[in-house]
């Protein structure tokens, strides 16, 4: 059966919740027993899946995060494009940040803290965190070109888009180093609102 225009196939949904299955294990797994020793074998063992599956997948253990990591760009990127064009960026986010399908992962918030850790303590995560922000400035433009009316490509947009990633991503550094954490939307809030990311 031939998938709707703009729809993945059926086959191509059931490998998207594979992967998505593989990185919800992979982030629990990280998360309560560090990402050394989790074994790849755990990781599949926790998605219910073979070794094989795994690595049909995954090239690596480090790999498993990456739909994760992904994911929440899309989310992002698709709730700003919703929002008017003549709301403020920061309130967009903050939106964006309360809206439920955004903070599904965050439901157990000690295990997202320790995740988020894991995250910015390993090299080959890091990595991929970082690859995944690059991605989402890339998806960014067009949404920010829209609310500004500049080309997607200009310097401003370019500098905008960097300017909002690396401020959520400082805020969510902080919020998982902290003993006692505050709110995350306000902590992201403050990061916005110290580099004025209004009047970019």
């Amino acid at each position: 059966m031939t998938a709707a225009r703009g729809r993945p196939s059926l086959t191509e949904r059931r490998r998207q919740e594979t992967r998505q299955e593989i990185a919800e294990a992979a982030a629990v797994l990280f998360s309560e027993q560090g990402y050394d020793a989790t074994t790849v074998e755990d990781i599949a063992s926790a998605a219910g899946i073979s070794l094989r599956t795994f690595y049909r997948y995954c090239a690596a253990k480090e790999d498993a995060l990456t739909p994760l990591l992904t994911s929440s760009v899309g989310r992002l990127v698709e709730t700003l494009a919703t929002l008017p064009a003549d709301e403020p960026l920061t309130s967009a986010v903050q939106a964006a940040f309360g809206a439920p399908a955004s903070v599904q992962q965050l439901a157990d918030m000690e295990r997202a803290r320790r995740l988020i850790r894991v995250m910015g303590s390993v090299p080959a995560i890091r990595m991929r965190w970082l690859a995944a922000g690059r991605d989402m400035q890339d998806q960014l433009l067009a949404v920010l070109a829209a609310r500004t009316g500049a080309s997607p490509d200009s310097l401003e947009v370019r500098l905008m888009a960097t300017a909002l990633l690396d401020a959520i991503n400082v805020a969510l550094e902080y919020w998982a180093r902290q003993d006692e954490p505050e709110d995350l939307v306000q902590l992201t809030r403050r990061a916005l609102d110290y580099l004025r990311i209004d009047e970019l």
